[in-house]
């Protein structure tokens, strides 16, 4: 139970610290969609996601006014498409696509996720197909969102998959080039990739799930930092340890606020609740950036020496806290680092404290990986593809989730501005190390081995 003081102290963060439950996630199974031609498939897919998706909206918005948290997003995340859809041609998914996002436009949910493959191990021919077909779904759509997850501990990395992925990401920024590559904003490269994200380009639902389930998740950077602040306030020489203990009963508090709105959601539209995510999330709003905790934990900017050691402290703080407060935590939980999205890393990057070397370092630590990274528009397929696959193996070598977000902004050099819009926001373009150079390594292909710890049971 909580006591009073940490009532008043919730109440707080709902007037003036930007906490809010960032979203309500309905995951679907589509699995029984799948068989027979295109127009069965989207019809039985349609009518699937009409009758369970209708009441979402509604109902979350009617939650949260009654307890005053906002919900600021509903999404849903589907099975993946690639098993779905496994006997379609490209051209078909594409269509597919379409489908997904006018139901997502007519039941009013900000994205639609699970244009997905699972690809670690192989592609087989749906995960070829779909792979093929995420440039123009992800052009020809507003709100469907994909990942393919080409990389696991216990796999190993399929190169082949991640030069795939390069040239995938390529292609889309240059369908979209007059948005600055905007489509890319919509696609994640994983290793590990959790069945149960309900935060986007991510979000799917595991082969492991059930017919339907709720996910949230909640972030609260603002709260942290607003924590931090009065904590230091009240006393400067605050050592490290004690901020993690601060930390961690902070992320306590809000992930109980947004078990206590998922659980509810769930209950109102007769649906299993499934997981809280507790990620520092940010937007492009003033107050809501996970950048300036590190200034407020010391550091002059996210990216100056400091910054790994810090965002240990913060990500580990962020788990404990959230384990402590439910029994149902799941998909990424930590803290992002999104770059575009977030106003004070944009500035960060802007100002040189960050690069992208700095970038796969704290990856290391953080919950997601390279997210929302805009790199020249002149970076060839091959460069794009290594650097996804560092990536990948810094997540199967520590066990652990990495992503990539890459934006090639065509027509656009490091140094430059791009812009994509909304939650997605806008950033400096970062300079690449001999971006634009042959890779002769992604050439040759194959799988990476699986590391050697990965031979447990």
């Amino acid at each position: 139970m909580l006591t009073q003081r940490e009532i008043i102290s919730t109440l707080e963060m709902l007037r003036n610290e930007h906490l809010d439950v960032r979203t309500v996630t309905l995951g679907v199974n589509l699995l029984d969609c799948a068989g027979g031609g295109l127009p069965q498939v989207q019809r039985r897919v349609a009518e699937r996601l009409l009758g369970l998706a209708g009441n979402l909206v509604p109902v979350c918005e009617r939650i949260g006014q009654k307890y005053g948290i906002p919900v600021v997003n509903k999404r849903i995340a589907v099975s993946p498409l690639a098993v779905v859809g496994a006997a379609l041609a490209p051209a078909e998914l594409v269509e597919l696509a379409r489908t997904l996002d006018a139901v997502a436009r007519e039941v009013h949910v900000d994205f639609i996720g699970g244009f997905t493959a699972l690809v670690e191990k192989g592609l087989a021919r749906g995960d070829r197909a779909l792979i093929e077909a995420i440039p123009e779904a992800l052009t020809v759509t507003e709100r469907v969102c994909a990942s393919v997850n080409v990389a696991s501990t216990r796999a190993g990395i399929n190169m082949d998959a991640v030069l795939s992925m390069g040239r995938t990401v390529k292609r889309a920024a240059e369908l979209t080039a007059e948005r600055d590559g905007v489509a890319c904003t919509k696609l994640c490269v994983f290793a590990n990739i959790p069945e149960d994200i309900p935060f986007m380009a991510g979000a799917y639902l595991g082969i492991g799930e059930a017919d339907a389930v709720i996910n949230v998740g909640v972030s609260g950077p603002g709260v942290v930092r607003k924590a931090i602040d009065r904590a230091l306030q009240a006393d400067p020489a605050m050592d490290l340890g004690h901020l993690s203990e601060l930390i961690k009963k902070t992320s306590y508090r809000v992930t109980r606020v947004g078990e206590l709105i998922g659980r509810e959601v769930a209950e109102n539209l007769g649906i299993r609740f499934g997981v809280v995510d507790l990620s520092l999330a940010p937007t492009p709003n003033v107050g809501d950036s996970v950048g300036e905790i590190f200034q407020s934990l010391g550091l002059r900017a996210i990216g100056v020496p400091g910054t790994t050691a810090a965002l240990a402290l913060l990500n580990d703080a962020v788990k404990k806290g959230g384990a402590f407060a439910s029994s149902r935590v799941g998909g990424l939980s930590g803290a992002f680092i999104p770059v575009s999205e977030d106003v004070n890393i944009s500035a960060a990057a802007a100002a040189g404290h960050l690069c992208l070397e700095k970038l796969e370092a704290i990856t290391s630590v953080c919950s997601v990986g390279l997210d929302m990274v805009a790199i020249p528009g002149d970076t060839s397929a091959e460069t794009i593809a290594a650097i996804i696959a560092d990536e990948m193996a810094i997540g199967v070598t520590n066990n652990k989730t990495t992503a990539a977000r890459l934006i090639p902004v065509p027509g656009k050099q490091a140094g430059e501005h791009a812009v994509f819009g909304g939650l997605m926001g806008q950033s400096t373009i970062i300079p690449v190390n001999n971006g634009a150079g042959e890779n002769a390594f992604i050439r040759r292909g194959g799988l990476i081995p699986a590391p050697i710890h990965s031979l447990r049971n």
